[in-house]
């Protein structure tokens, strides 16, 4: 069989259940999966599907999101298609709209259609080797995971019997989506049933003429949304007019739950947890003699089966019993793992009051490198920008005043008035409110350089700038960092 499977990774949703690591700017799926300096809940997708009868990726994210994507992958020196949708309309449109662009470049394309946010334990690949045959002749393969417990927030396939010539596959029965907890007690009861992954494989035309057949006017939005794309900085961005009319729904809505194409495929040989909340974080992770799950600079006295992860700081708790406890350089929650989740109604409550909490962290993700919000008050923000080798990037005036750059290592070159300037360690550039300066670093290292953004409704820039100043040298005059206190205490 010559037909190449091509996973297609969806990148869409906040996961604010998994607040404050999960923000807007920065969800879940891009946000490391056993805490700092681990692979991400996206790259631990892209790696578990990698090589051998596997194509480089197809990526569907959001368009504030192509550079997180962009960086991520550089980071797995791996390449492949991004598309970037100008709104969320559900997984639908952007499954149909990868399919689109896959038959465009392989007309035999088949899509794995995968979650980027999953956890997922034993030989995934082999079920879907194994099915590549059913697909090929035409088959929607779902794969369905039998349950361990009634779960109530997740949807079921009942199986409907075996195919005689596709050994390992079955027949859909019907689709339960979410159902009450007696129903789920009953379904896994009756040793019938899988929980929907949202894991499918299927070759791109036959999806792309069910979705003509079931939902024509989404196919025709979606497909002009593709064609009047336009490609931005290696991802294409999807035409705003006309992919807000395709309808904002599943795949499984709009065409699996009617299709007579589609059948089960049970991965027996897996673990699999879709991660929504911090309790499944806590149920998936190591834990030690105590029960508790320990990430980060933590000390842990007379505690127990709890999760306690800190980010940037020492973090010590005391006789706690059941307990999440995460904490970010800018926001901390500590709740009872039972009241998981609740994260949702305060993340909608802070957004209602419009916090910059849920929107972002401090430190953010570019292509072309990272900036961190240092200190911020009436009058100014200041922020370190840290440009990687041979990256470039416009670092923008604010339009309110003017801003003033110190680069503190690294070199590089800035263009002004179209004269090439080199800059090193110690020196200083003001950027007028109206201009844009380019700044590429022409170094083998990482260029720092601090940005302080000033306001003209300050009353004396001097002393906003002094103010701003003192603030930030703290952040360079701590002592040396004492030994991790990591561990746990009876």
């Amino acid at each position: 069989m010559k037909t190449s499977i091509y996973p297609l990774v969806l990148c869409g949703g906040m996961g604010s259940r998994l607040w404050p690591m999960s923000r807007v700017e920065q969800p879940k799926q891009f946000q490391p999966v056993q805490g700092k300096g681990s692979l991400s809940y996206f790259q631990t997708t892209l790696q578990r599907h990698r090589g051998g009868v596997f194509k480089p990726p197809i990526i569907v994210t959001s368009a504030g999101q192509t550079q997180l994507v962009a960086r991520q992958m550089r980071d797995l020196q791996l390449t492949g298609s991004v598309i970037a949708e100008p709104m969320g309309r559900n997984t639908g449109p952007a499954v149909l709209a990868a399919a689109l662009v896959a038959i465009a470049e392989d007309p035999e394309a088949q899509l794995l259609v995968l979650p980027s946010d999953h956890i997922i334990t034993g030989d995934l690949n082999a079920t879907v080797v194994a099915m590549q045959q059913a697909a090929d002749n035409g088959r929607i393969v779902l794969f369905g995971v039998p349950p361990a417990y009634p779960e109530i927030g997740y949807g079921y396939i009942v199986d409907g019997g075996g195919y005689t010539n596709y050994p390992g596959l079955h027949r859909v029965e019907t689709f339960i989506e979410k159902p009450p907890y007696e129903r789920a007690q009953a379904l896994i009861s009756g040793g019938y049933s899988y929980w929907a992954s949202g894991i499918s494989l299927f070759r791109a035309d036959v999806l792309i003429e069910e979705f003509h057949r079931f939902e024509p006017e989404t196919f025709y939005a979606v497909s002009a949304a593709v064609s009047a794309g336009k490609m931005i900085n290696g991802a294409l961005h999807l035409e705003e007019t006309a992919f807000v009319k395709a309808k904002s729904e599943p795949t499984e809505r709009l065409v699996f739950e009617r299709s007579t194409a589609v059948a089960l495929a049970p991965a027996r040989d897996i673990q699999w947890d879709d991660v929504g909340a911090w309790n499944a974080v806590q149920k998936i992770s190591a834990r030690n003699a105590q029960g508790n799950v320990i990430n980060g600079d933590v000390f842990a006295l007379d505690t127990h089966n709890s999760l306690i992860q800190s980010g940037s700081r020492l973090v010590a708790v005391i006789g706690l019993r059941d307990m999440i406890v995460v904490d970010t350089p800018d926001a901390l929650l500590v709740m009872n793992r039972d009241h998981s989740q609740n994260v949702k109604q305060v993340v909608e409550h802070l957004k209602g009051l419009k916090r910059p909490e849920v929107t972002s962290h401090l430190l953010r993700d570019t292509n072309w490198g990272q900036v961190e919000l240092l200190a911020k008050d009436d009058g100014y923000d200041m922020r370190m920008l840290v440009v990687a080798p041979g990256a470039s990037l416009r670092v923008n005036g604010t339009g309110h005043g003017p801003s003033l750059l110190t680069f503190l290592n690294g070199g590089g070159v800035y263009e002004r008035e179209g004269k090439m300037v080199v800059v090193e360690r110690g020196d200083s550039v003001t950027i007028p409110a109206d201009v844009t300066l380019p700044l590429t670093n022409t170094g083998s290292k990482e260029l720092r350089a601090m940005q302080l953004l000033m306001s003209y409704d300050a009353e004396n820039v001097a002393e906003v700038a002094a103010s701003a100043v003192k603030a930030v040298a703290s952040l360079f005059t701590k002592p040396e960092p004492l030994e991790p206190a990591t561990g746990a205490v009876q």
